[in-house]
């Protein structure tokens, strides 16, 4: 099996206009995916995720970075680095979402790329792999759900 890269191909019924502000804006984002964000959809920009209760030692926070934020088309990240470094193609996992139009909504295609460059030993990276994996498997169908509801609310 290869760990090189996760890639997944969803249709929206939604303008890409609104899957942009779904899967680029904290309070959308917390909707679907993260428990809270905290970032700004903005080219270099850095913030954070955090996955659990914030206020608890448990609460999982992830920092992020911005790597392109092109509206309606690209959003891109990089996660999955260390507090306190700069996320490079070397220590972070690059997150993609690419929107096309299609018919009345929009064909997202969805990538996270960078396992093998993050250097882990071949045991961890298949488990980073598959909790990756076994993650958005979850985590999309959310993002379908959560743009539906959003779509159907007056």
């Amino acid at each position: 099996m290869e760990y090189g890269s996760i890639e997944r191909e969803i249709h929206i019924e939604a303008a890409p206009e609104v899957v942009y502000e779904v899967i680029s804006t904290p309070e959308h984002l917390k909707e679907w995916w993260p428990d809270e964000a905290d970032l700004k959809p903005v080219p270099g920009a850095t913030g954070v995720i955090t996955f659990g209760d914030g206020s608890t030692p448990e609460a999982n926070v992830v920092p992020v970075t911005v790597v392109e934020a092109d509206p309606p088309r690209r959003f891109a990240f990089r996660w999955v680095y260390d507090h306190g470094e700069a996320a490079t193609a070397a220590n972070s996992l690059l997150v993609t979402f690419e929107l096309v139009p299609s018919g009345t909504g929009t064909l997202v295609r969805f990538s996270e790329a960078g396992f093998r460059e993050k250097g882990w030993e071949a045991a961890v990276l298949e488990q980073q792999y598959r909790e990756h994996v076994t993650g958005w498997d979850w985590y999309l169908p959310r993002l379908v759900a959560y743009v539906a509801r959003l779509e159907s609310t007056p």
